[in-house]
Protein backbone atom coordinates (compact mmCIF):
# COMPACT_ATOMS: atom_id res chain seq x y z
CA UNK A 1 0.00 0.00 0.00
CA UNK A 2 1.28 3.17 -1.17
CA UNK A 3 1.73 6.21 1.39
CA UNK A 4 0.64 9.91 0.68
CA UNK A 5 1.63 12.15 2.67
CA UNK A 6 -1.23 14.94 2.14
CA UNK A 7 -3.03 18.05 3.40
CA UNK A 8 -6.41 18.26 2.35
CA UNK A 9 -6.26 21.77 1.26
CA UNK A 10 -3.10 21.65 -0.52
CA UNK A 11 -3.73 21.95 -4.50
CA UNK A 12 -0.59 19.92 -5.16
CA UNK A 13 -2.22 17.20 -2.75
CA UNK A 14 -5.19 17.60 -4.60
CA UNK A 15 -3.94 17.30 -7.69
CA UNK A 16 -1.85 14.18 -7.06
CA UNK A 17 -5.47 12.59 -4.72
CA UNK A 18 -7.39 13.38 -8.17
CA UNK A 19 -4.16 11.67 -10.22
CA UNK A 20 -4.36 8.17 -7.79
CA UNK A 21 -8.56 8.61 -7.81
CA UNK A 22 -8.51 8.57 -11.56
CA UNK A 23 -6.27 5.49 -11.85
CA UNK A 24 -8.05 3.54 -9.13
CA UNK A 25 -4.86 3.11 -7.06
CA UNK A 26 -5.58 2.31 -3.10
CA UNK A 27 -2.61 4.55 -0.73
CA UNK A 28 -3.17 5.53 2.92
CA UNK A 29 -3.59 9.11 3.39
CA UNK A 30 -1.10 10.36 5.95
CA UNK A 31 -1.94 13.81 7.17
CA UNK A 32 0.76 16.77 7.37
CA UNK A 33 -1.03 19.71 9.13
CA UNK A 34 0.64 23.03 7.29
CA UNK A 35 -1.51 25.03 9.39
CA UNK A 36 0.61 24.02 12.53
CA UNK A 37 4.21 23.90 10.26
CA UNK A 38 3.80 19.89 11.07
CA UNK A 39 6.22 19.71 7.35
CA UNK A 40 8.75 22.13 8.93
CA UNK A 41 9.55 19.16 11.67
CA UNK A 42 12.56 16.96 11.31
CA UNK A 43 10.38 14.26 11.48
CA UNK A 44 8.73 14.79 8.13
CA UNK A 45 11.81 16.33 6.50
CA UNK A 46 13.54 13.15 7.13
CA UNK A 47 11.02 12.02 4.49
CA UNK A 48 11.00 15.49 2.36
CA UNK A 49 13.92 17.33 2.66
CA UNK A 50 11.89 20.03 1.11
CA UNK A 51 9.32 19.86 3.90
CA UNK A 52 6.44 20.64 1.22
CA UNK A 53 3.58 18.31 0.66
CA UNK A 54 2.40 15.73 -1.43
CA UNK A 55 5.02 12.73 -0.62
CA UNK A 56 4.34 9.52 -1.95
CA UNK A 57 5.94 6.29 -0.54
CA UNK A 58 5.90 3.50 -2.67
CA UNK A 59 7.66 0.80 -0.75
CA UNK A 60 11.47 2.35 -1.10
CA UNK A 61 11.25 5.17 -2.83
CA UNK A 62 10.19 8.57 -1.89
CA UNK A 63 8.68 10.67 -4.32
CA UNK A 64 8.22 14.41 -4.11
CA UNK A 65 7.19 17.35 -6.69
CA UNK A 66 3.63 16.80 -7.98
CA UNK A 67 4.50 16.96 -11.20
CA UNK A 68 6.96 14.55 -11.27
CA UNK A 69 4.42 12.00 -9.25
CA UNK A 70 1.92 12.37 -12.04
CA UNK A 71 4.47 11.37 -14.62
CA UNK A 72 5.61 8.54 -12.50
CA UNK A 73 2.29 7.88 -11.86
CA UNK A 74 1.57 7.62 -15.74
CA UNK A 75 4.82 5.03 -16.60
CA UNK A 76 4.41 2.68 -13.88
CA UNK A 77 0.54 2.69 -13.88
CA UNK A 78 -0.39 2.94 -17.33
CA UNK A 79 -4.30 1.77 -17.11
CA UNK A 80 -6.81 5.03 -17.31
CA UNK A 81 -4.22 6.71 -19.11
CA UNK A 82 -4.26 10.56 -18.17
CA UNK A 83 -2.11 11.59 -21.52
CA UNK A 84 -2.67 11.36 -24.66
CA UNK A 85 -1.44 8.70 -27.22
CA UNK A 86 -0.07 11.10 -29.81
CA UNK A 87 2.54 13.22 -29.24
CA UNK A 88 0.94 16.87 -29.80
CA UNK A 89 -2.07 15.68 -27.47
CA UNK A 90 0.52 14.90 -25.14
CA UNK A 91 2.60 18.23 -25.43
CA UNK A 92 -0.88 20.45 -25.40
CA UNK A 93 -1.87 18.46 -22.03
CA UNK A 94 1.30 19.15 -20.67
CA UNK A 95 1.48 23.18 -21.58
CA UNK A 96 -2.18 23.44 -20.04
CA UNK A 97 -0.80 21.87 -16.89
CA UNK A 98 2.23 23.80 -16.72
CA UNK A 99 -0.08 26.88 -17.43
CA UNK A 100 -1.98 26.01 -14.00
CA UNK A 101 1.03 24.49 -11.94
CA UNK A 102 3.96 26.98 -13.15
CA UNK A 103 2.18 30.21 -13.32
CA UNK A 104 -1.04 30.36 -11.28
CA UNK A 105 -0.51 28.14 -8.36
CA UNK A 106 3.23 28.93 -7.27
CA UNK A 107 2.46 32.61 -6.74
CA UNK A 108 -0.60 31.86 -4.23
CA UNK A 109 1.37 28.92 -2.52
CA UNK A 110 0.75 29.61 1.64
CA UNK A 111 4.72 29.74 1.68
CA UNK A 112 4.50 33.26 -0.57
CA UNK A 113 1.20 33.86 1.42
CA UNK A 114 2.58 33.44 4.29
CA UNK A 115 6.01 35.68 3.23
CA UNK A 116 3.41 38.37 1.85
CA UNK A 117 2.12 38.54 5.53
CA UNK A 118 4.71 38.14 7.96
CA UNK A 119 8.06 39.54 6.46
CA UNK A 120 6.31 42.52 4.32
CA UNK A 121 3.28 43.06 6.05
CA UNK A 122 1.22 42.90 3.11
CA UNK A 123 -2.77 43.28 4.85
CA UNK A 124 -5.49 40.72 3.74
CA UNK A 125 -7.24 42.75 1.45
CA UNK A 126 -3.71 43.32 -0.28
CA UNK A 127 -3.45 39.14 -0.67
CA UNK A 128 -6.75 38.97 -1.30
CA UNK A 129 -6.00 41.12 -4.72
CA UNK A 130 -2.43 39.52 -5.21
CA UNK A 131 -4.44 36.20 -5.42
CA UNK A 132 -7.14 36.98 -7.33
CA UNK A 133 -4.96 39.05 -9.96
CA UNK A 134 -2.33 36.13 -10.55
CA UNK A 135 -5.56 33.46 -10.89
CA UNK A 136 -7.18 36.21 -13.40
CA UNK A 137 -4.04 36.47 -15.49
CA UNK A 138 -3.75 32.56 -15.70
CA UNK A 139 -7.60 31.74 -16.16
CA UNK A 140 -8.23 34.26 -19.05
CA UNK A 141 -5.30 32.83 -20.95
CA UNK A 142 -6.65 29.51 -20.09
CA UNK A 143 -10.23 30.15 -20.97
CA UNK A 144 -9.08 31.43 -24.51
CA UNK A 145 -7.03 28.35 -25.29
CA UNK A 146 -9.92 25.98 -24.29
CA UNK A 147 -12.32 28.39 -26.49
CA UNK A 148 -10.24 28.22 -29.56
CA UNK A 149 -10.19 24.46 -29.40
CA UNK A 150 -13.38 23.42 -30.81
CA UNK A 151 -12.76 19.55 -30.99
CA UNK A 152 -12.26 19.08 -27.60
CA UNK A 153 -14.97 17.45 -25.07
CA UNK A 154 -16.27 18.26 -21.51
CA UNK A 155 -12.86 18.46 -20.59
CA UNK A 156 -9.68 20.71 -21.21
CA UNK A 157 -8.57 17.95 -24.28
CA UNK A 158 -10.65 15.48 -25.96
CA UNK A 159 -13.08 13.37 -23.90
CA UNK A 160 -11.29 11.89 -21.03
CA UNK A 161 -10.19 13.45 -17.93
CA UNK A 162 -6.15 14.23 -18.05
CA UNK A 163 -3.49 15.43 -16.26
CA UNK A 164 -5.14 19.01 -17.12
CA UNK A 165 -7.89 18.40 -14.99
CA UNK A 166 -5.92 17.11 -12.17
CA UNK A 167 -4.36 20.98 -12.24
CA UNK A 168 -7.37 22.64 -12.61
CA UNK A 169 -9.71 22.03 -10.48
CA UNK A 170 -7.71 21.94 -7.39
CA UNK A 171 -7.46 25.55 -8.78
CA UNK A 172 -10.92 26.46 -9.31
CA UNK A 173 -11.40 25.15 -6.06
CA UNK A 174 -8.52 27.90 -4.59
CA UNK A 175 -10.12 30.48 -6.90
CA UNK A 176 -13.33 29.80 -5.09
CA UNK A 177 -11.69 30.30 -1.86
CA UNK A 178 -10.04 34.00 -3.08
CA UNK A 179 -13.11 35.28 -3.72
CA UNK A 180 -12.36 35.05 -7.81
CA UNK A 181 -15.53 36.02 -10.09
CA UNK A 182 -15.99 33.37 -12.07
CA UNK A 183 -18.14 34.21 -14.74
CA UNK A 184 -15.58 35.24 -17.03
CA UNK A 185 -14.81 32.01 -17.30
CA UNK A 186 -17.54 29.68 -19.12
CA UNK A 187 -15.23 26.88 -20.03
CA UNK A 188 -13.70 26.60 -16.96
CA UNK A 189 -16.54 26.19 -14.97
CA UNK A 190 -18.53 23.74 -17.77
CA UNK A 191 -15.29 21.83 -17.26
CA UNK A 192 -15.24 21.65 -12.96
CA UNK A 193 -18.66 21.39 -13.35
CA UNK A 194 -18.53 18.08 -15.21
CA UNK A 195 -15.72 16.79 -13.08
CA UNK A 196 -17.39 17.07 -9.93
CA UNK A 197 -20.23 14.86 -11.22
CA UNK A 198 -17.22 11.83 -10.92
CA UNK A 199 -16.96 9.95 -8.29
CA UNK A 200 -12.81 10.22 -8.19
CA UNK A 201 -12.87 14.08 -8.24
CA UNK A 202 -15.56 14.01 -5.31
CA UNK A 203 -13.03 11.47 -3.37
CA UNK A 204 -10.44 13.68 -3.74
CA UNK A 205 -12.18 17.11 -2.88
CA UNK A 206 -10.75 18.90 0.36
CA UNK A 207 -13.39 18.69 2.40
CA UNK A 208 -13.94 14.97 1.77
CA UNK A 209 -10.51 14.60 3.38
CA UNK A 210 -9.75 12.95 6.61
CA UNK A 211 -7.70 15.71 8.08
CA UNK A 212 -10.52 18.51 6.85
CA UNK A 213 -12.75 20.25 9.93
CA UNK A 214 -15.63 19.04 10.51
Amino acid sequence: MMKLYSYFRSGTSHRTRIAMNLKGLDYDYIAVNLAEDKQLESKYEAINPQGLVPTLQADDLILFQSPAILEWLEEVYPEHPLLPSDSAGRMRVRALSALIGCDIHPINNRRILQHLRNELSVSEEEVLTWCQHWINEGFTALETLLDKDKTRGKFCYGDNPTFAECYLIPQVYSARRFKVDMTPYPNIVAIDEHCRTLKAFLDSEPMNQPDAPH
